[in-house]
């Protein structure tokens, strides 16, 4: 979607007051209780080549900002430029369990370069990512322009590091930080599980309060600026020296799931940004059922071909499409960002239950999240479907990027009447004011297809949620 100035402004000022909704955090980068992630939920082209996307640090600890308040996470918002590979903090936001305690504007955001293989380039390049047929021909273009033109980086200077630029450039102290590290090489290929067991097998305890580490010399304007990696690096060696005494490796924390300590019924316990899994008045998915029979404005569907981006996350097989394909509803436009599927249907039908459902998940500028749920019922084989399972990735957290495009149109029944109500995410943190929207007439899949699905997940449906007194239309 070609955004005009306006709406370019209306993008960047959305990413900055909406920093708490809707957040889909996924991980980057992590090292003990440290995680860096980024949040696809919140990425938004803003033209020439730029896109802004928020980022965040959960340090697994608490320090204090200026006026005393403590703060165990800091959110940043960057402006990245896909084709330079630079990127610019414009804001910063501390966070103590999950509630911010301090906001930053950055006055004159300063554009550093993305060093290769870096986090910050792992963080441009899913902020980048996800193109449709014509913008990936354009980037590449100018990409291949910049190459040519662009003067070589000088080698005095040492790559930057969103996290000291998460910093204030005022800063005197640099926090004492647990080492989240680019992932090495030889540890590329190994699944989630194989880096969760390397973790828990990890010798090296967190550092005492005393250990001071040693941090490289630095020019006080370059505070904020610092090589990060080259000073965790030496933070981690002084560790050793200072440790020599070898301590019990600490438990990984619980992860949502399924099924044992992640389940459904303890999400709300894991984590205190999970608590609206467990409090949450508007909670999804429910069964459907005592709806009142109303003419319903029809849902104009405005699906483009696009080529997309197919990931097993762990929980489920989600497929991220390009920008353009939208949704008009209810006065509003939502745009699509991506799909995803249960199985069984997460939703029920006055207690009838289906094979399976697809969540296609949209947006709108305000931020606000619009779920169409397609259900699906065994019968012939889907030709969308087919083409998405044909490019299955072949490890957990690996993504594929086919270039076949598929046409999104062909999920959708005949018949499009619906259901709709007021819900949440199904998924944690469980967010709501989600408005659902569910396809009333189901989609037939083949039994081979939801066989595959089910090699890969057999039960990855959140139980029903109570409806609480919830109005639910359908169209008559």
């Amino acid at each position: 979607m070609r955004l005009k100035s306006i709406a370019i402004v209306s993008v960047a000022a959305m990413l900055v007051a909406q920093a708490g909704l809707a957040a889909d955090w996924r991980s980057i980068a992590s090292d003990g209780e440290e995680h860096v992630e980024i949040d696809k939920a919140r990425i938004a082209r803003v033209g020439g080549g730029k896109t802004m996307a928020w980022s965040r640090l959960v340090l697994g600890r608490e320090l204090k900002v200026d006026d005393g308040q403590t703060y165990s996470a800091v959110e940043a918002l960057n402006r990245y430029n896909c084709e330079k590979r630079s990127f610019a903090t414009v804001k910063r936001v501390y966070l103590q369990d999950g509630k911010p305690v301090k906001q930053e504007s950055i006055a004159t955001p300063k554009e550093m370069q993305a060093a290769p293989d870096s986090i910050d380039d792992k963080l441009l390049v899913e902020a980048c990512k996800f193109r449709t047929v014509g913008e990936m021909q354009k980037i590449a273009k100018a990409a291949d322009m910049a190459v040519a033109t662009d003067p070589a980086p000088t080698p005095e200077q040492p790559p930057k590091a969103m996290y000291a630029d998460m910093r204030r450039a005022g800063e005197t102290k640099q926090p004492s930080l647990y080492p989240v590290e680019a992932t090495p090489p030889a540890k590329m290929g190994l699944s989630p599980k194989a880096e969760l067991a390397a973790k828990a097998a990890a010798e090296m305890p967190p550092p005492p309060p005393s250990a001071q580490p040693v941090q490289p010399a630095r020019s006080a304007a370059g505070r904020a600026n610092v090589d990060t990696y080259t000073y965790m690096r030496s933070a981690r060696n002084t560790r050793k020296k200072a440790a020599p005494v070898v301590e019990p490796p600490m438990a990984a924390p619980v992860h949502w799931g399924y099924a044992g300590e992640g389940a459904p019924a303890n999400w709300a316990k894991l984590r205190p940004d999970y608590a609206t899994c467990g409090n949450g008045k508007r909670q999804s998915p429910i069964d459907i059922r005592d709806g009142i029979r109303v003419d319903l404005e029809p849902i104009k569907f405005d699906y483009k071909p696009t080529l997309f981006r197919i990931i097993d996350n762990g929980h489920t097989v989600q497929t991220n499409v390009g920008a353009g394909s939208t949704i008009s509803v209810m006065g509003r436009q939502f745009e699509l960002m991506q799909l995803h599927f249960h199985r069984p249907a997460e939703e029920r039908v006055n207690g009838k239950t289906y094979d399976m459902v697809v969540h296609l998940v949209h947006k709108d500028l305000d931020n606000q999240l619009a779920v169409i749920a397609v259900l699906l019922e065994n019968g012939s084989e889907n030709p969308v479907i087919q083409t998405l399972w044909n490019n299955l990735p072949l490890e957990v957290g690996q993504d594929v990027a086919p270039s076949v495009a598929i046409n999104l149109n062909g999920l959708l029944p005949e018949n499009r009447h619906y259901w709709t109500y007021m819900g949440s995410l199904t998924t944690p943190p469980c967010t709501e004011d989600v408005l659902w929207m569910v396809l009333k007439q189901p989609v037939q899949v083949s039994a081979e297809q939801i066989a595959i699905f089910s090699r890969l997940y057999r039960n990855n449906a959140r139980p029903i949620q109570p409806t609480s007194g919830r109005l639910i239309k359908e169209s008559r």
